[in-house]
Order: C-alpha cells, then structure tokens, then sequence
C-alpha cells in the first residue's frame, strides 16, 4: 500500500502542468502579460472536456470556444518574438493564443521534432525507404506503426485524460489540441520507429551500431521533449508513451516476420487485411466522441491496409522491391551522385503521384459517402465528424495512398526506367 501510495504521487508530481510550465519557461516560452495570474483570475474552472467549450458556455453564460485543457484568460500584446499555433480546419478552435519565447533556434528545433510525429514526416519518410532504401525494411516498418499508433489512439479514448491546463501551460500548438492526453502518440511514435529501424536494419546494413544508438536516442529524445515544450503532453504522458511503445515493440517484433510474409503469400490476405483494419476503425469509433483522433485512426489503419494490398499484388505479380538476398548486407558506400540524384527524382515524382491520389480519392469520397448516408455536406468541416462520413473518407483515400505507395508509384517507375 505504501509502494502504492507512493507511485501515485509521482504519476500526480509527473502530470503537473506546472511542470510542463517550468520547462516551457526554461526553454524561454512566455504566454502574453499577466498569463501566470490568468487561472487565479478565472475563478478556478478546471480544464474543459475533450473538445468542448468551458462549462460555463455549456450552461449558457459567455465564454470563448476552447480545447481540451485550454482555460481562459487574459490576454495583452506579448513580448519579444511573437507567435502563433498552428489550427486545425476541423475543429472551431481559432488558434488565437499568442506566445513569445527567447530562443528561435529551441522554437525550430522542438518543431522539428514535434514534425517526426506528423503526416509530413510520413508521406516522405515511408516512401523513401520503400522506393530508395529497403521495401523489405519499409513494409516491416509500417507493420509496427500501424499497431503502434492504433493502439496509442485507442487507449487515448479510454483513459481520456485532458491536455495540460492552459494556464499555466502555454500551447505552442492546438492542431490536435481535441485529442485526449495520456499517452502521447508522438513518443509513441519517436520510439518505435527508430528503435524498430535499429532493430530491422543492423546486420542487414552495414553500419556502426554505437551510430544506430545514438540516432535513435537523439531522435527519441527529440520527439518527446518537444511534446513538452509545444505544451500538449505532461511528463507523465511522455513517459507513458515511450514505456508503452518499448511494450508493443516487445510484443510485435518477433512476430513481425511472420505478418510480413502472411501479407505477401497467403491467398485471401487482401480481404482479410481489409476486413480487419476495417473492423478494427469501426470499434476505435465507438470509443468517444467525435475529435481528430478518429480520424487519424482510420487515417492509419486504411494506410496499413493499403501497403499490405499492394505488397501482395507486387507478390502476386512478380514484381520485386527487395533487394536481391546476395547483395546483403547493403551498404551505403556505394553512393554516388547518379544514385542519389534519382533517388531524388524518384521521391519528387512518387510523392506528387500520392498527393494527387489523396486529392482525388477526397473529392470523391466525402459526396459519396454524404449521398449514400444522407447527410448534407455543404458544412464539409460539420459532414467529416459524422462516423459515416469520416471513416469511409479516411480509410479509402489513405487505402488508396498506401496502395500506389506500394503497387502503382514502382510500376510507374519501372515504366519509366527509374526502378
């Protein structure tokens, strides 16, 4: 009991906003004049539920919309270099707190940090490695992402612990500020993935593994710290995060083999596959109300699905991605300016193919699903928080991204003469 008691003061010590403040002002974050005397002069109301406004605008009386954790306060000009976080279209909060910090180059850094965790990141990362690299270390990769960030998100909605109170935490970003807090998927993330690349890559490539280490500590370390500094995790959902990612990797990694060739060989595994990603999108669903999560979840599992698709008609149909097995280990010293130049190429050409298919599968998927479900959508943002709506659009469209990521951007380089 004692043991307990204790534990739970530190898992309370840990998820302190005032912690997170503390870090903030340490790295030279400020929220604008008189921000550490805004909670005093609120009148103590507690952070808001996930995604709504304030209580009191709940019952009627005047109040500002906010996020999850987000409490009213004063606001004056800030000082010194000037700020503000980027919105998110989807949800009605105006991203209108401004904030001011002492160093650019901390500001840059956590950003880029905060950016190994987000759709850029992926889009260029995942296509890199599959069409420049190594598809067989690609695909493994985004086996264990997938159940990563969909385990992360799930539990999310079942603990649905807020967002740090703002104030005394300023929120240098507000794009997911509607999700909830514990864990944090972006430390999730920034830990699995360059742990899993450590753990997929050494003795396939040739490299140093004091290099490997370090890599993956700086890019861990990176992630995490930013999530505190942005103001959008305590400590103890960083800590839970990494704890949590360490635990499924644990679990995926011997097995990750296995589901890699089920993906390629097995006859039915396309229909499976999508049955269960989609199975597995409508129970993450069901968890909560509507917030950006969801969206993401189903963002996720459609891209898994569509990778898995397009590896077996790859198998299906001859055409190999991997690396020739007398060519290992692979190694890096045989780059050349040539090599590196159409690597280059390919990228550009490859990403701009799965951007226009995204484009393309939203244009069509929303109206349809809208027309199919009867719901109006000439409020597109109000349509896409519909599940009928939102799951359909994500899954398909991502589906289809992961799809010619795999399958039609290397057949469209073999024609090409850049495979």
């Amino acid at each position: 009991m004692a043991l307990c008691r204790r534990l739970a003061r530190l898992a309370a010590h840990l998820q302190d906003p005032r912690k997170v403040a503390a870090f903030q002002r340490l790295c030279g974050v400020e929220g604008p004049s008189g921000w550490a005397d805004a909670e005093q002069r609120d009148g103590g109301r507690g952070p808001v539920v996930n995604g709504g406004p304030p209580a009191a605008e709940r019952a009627g009386e005047p109040g500002h919309p906010t996020g999850n954790g987000t409490v009213p306060g004063g606001a004056a000009p800030p000082q010194r270099w000037r700020r503000r976080p980027r919105r998110n279209s989807l949800t009605e909060e105006d991203g209108s707190q401004e904030f001011s910090t002492r160093s650019r180059f901390l500001y840059y850094l956590f950003s880029l940090g905060t950016e190994l965790g987000n759709e850029l990141f992926y889009i260029l990362f995942f296509p890199f490695c599959i069409w420049n690299l190594d598809a067989w270390l690609g695909r493994r990769l985004i086996i264990i992402w997938v159940w990563v960030m969909y385990l992360g998100q799930c539990t999310k909605d079942v603990i649905r612990w807020p967002r740090p109170a703002s104030p005394p935490v300023v929120k240098l970003e507000v794009f997911y500020n509607s999700e909830y807090s514990m864990p944090s998927t972006h430390a999730m993330s920034g830990t699995a993935i360059p742990l899993a690349l450590l753990l997929l890559s050494y003795g396939r490539w040739q490299y140093p593994l004091m290099f490997g280490l370090i890599l993956a500590f700086c890019w861990c370390s990176l992630v995490c710290c930013s999530r505190i500094y942005m103001g959008m995790h305590s400590i103890l959902d960083v800590i839970a995060g990494f704890l949590y990612a360490i635990l499924i990797l644990i679990v995926f990694h011997p097995v990750v083999d296995l589901i890699d060739n089920f993906n390629l060989t097995y006859k039915y595994a396309p229909l499976i596959i999508i049955s269960l990603h989609l199975a597995l999108g409508i129970f993450s669903f069901t968890l909560d109300t509507w917030s950006t999560s969801r969206g993401d979840t189903a963002q996720i599992l459609g891209c898994g699905a569509g990778v898995a698709c397009g590896s077996h008609v790859n198998y299906i149909m001859g055409l190999k991605l991997d690396p020739p097995p007398s060519t290992l280990p692979l190694s890096l010293s045989s780059l050349t300016v040539t090599v590196f130049g159409k690597a280059i190429l390919r990228l550009l050409i490859g990403v701009i193919v799965l951007l226009l298919t995204k484009v393309a599968m939203k244009k069509a998927t929303i109206p349809l699903a809208c027309k199919i479900f009867r719901i109006p959508h000439d409020d597109v943002r109000k349509a896409r928080q519909r599940m009928e709506v939102e799951l359909p659009y994500r899954y398909i469209t991502y589906g289809m991204v992961g799809f010619s990521l795999m399958f039609i951007v290397p057949c469209l380089f073999h024609s090409i003469g850049l495979s």
